[in-house]
């Protein structure tokens, strides 16, 4: 991640660390999302919408504001791709985002449940 004084406002640091920690989530040993079975080489398009949607949700969870970015128009074109060849796709690209999100936020909660208890 740039650094935070990298970006506009601070809404823009924390919509961006929302896609990468959503991107961070694709791990086996967290949400093990592993596209390429199903997707196979459009898998890239499918994660980076999966990476949007799971910042959207991140960010209406901590009730803070979404603002599309400039560099969002450049992925359009791959996620509609995906989207017109799989009916399905956008459920599935849902799902996984909600499933990151949901991940994200309870690892926050548990940090903040045991912060102050000595280890």
């Amino acid at each position: 991640m740039p650094g935070f004084d990298q970006f506009p406002d601070p809404l823009d640091y924390y919509s961006v660390l929302a896609h990468e920690s959503t991107h961070w989530t694709s791990h086996i040993s967290r949400c093990d999302r592993q596209l390429g079975k199903r997707f196979g080489d459009d898998a890239y398009a499918v994660e980076e919408l999966i990476a949007e949607l799971g910042s959207a949700y991140t960010m209406a969870r901590l009730e803070l504001e979404l603002t599309p970015r400039k560099d969002h128009a450049q992925y359009l074109q791959s996620w509609l791709k995906v989207l017109k060849a799989d009916k399905r796709a956008i459920f599935t690209a849902a799902s996984k985002a909600q499933q990151a999100a949901d991940w994200l936020v309870k690892q926050a909660t548990r940090s903040e449940n045991t912060a102050g208890v000595a280890a």
